[in-house]
């Protein structure tokens, strides 16, 4: 039984890590680009809202960046995108932008 919990915690990590489809990386890079660049610049380079360019992310924990995008920021203009992403997806825009 031990052993089960010890496979099952190594190929969790990897599950939760696919990436979307081709189709859907598409769809969220569009997003990226239009939705979130309509208050973080189209080139990112911050606006309405801070910059999400890599070298501004990089200090910041992968968690912390997937909580705000998920979950917004109460009493400013980042809007929840749980509804419409989800937590795999915004992992791989986290990865995205930290490229």
């Amino acid at each position: 039984m031990r052993q089960l919990w010890l496979c099952l915690s190594l190929l969790i990590p990897t599950m939760a890590l696919a990436e979307p489809s081709k189709q859907r990386q598409a769809e969220l890079q569009n997003m990226l680009k239009h939705d979130c660049g309509s208050c973080h610049g189209l080139t990112l380079k911050g606006g309405l809202g801070p910059p999400l360019l890599a070298k501004d992310l990089i200090n910041k924990p992968d968690d912390y960046l997937v909580e705000v995008i998920q979950n917004g920021r109460k009493g400013t203009a980042m809007p929840p995108w749980k509804p419409f992403i989800s937590e795999q997806e915004t992992r791989w825009l986290v990865q995205t932008l930290l490229k």
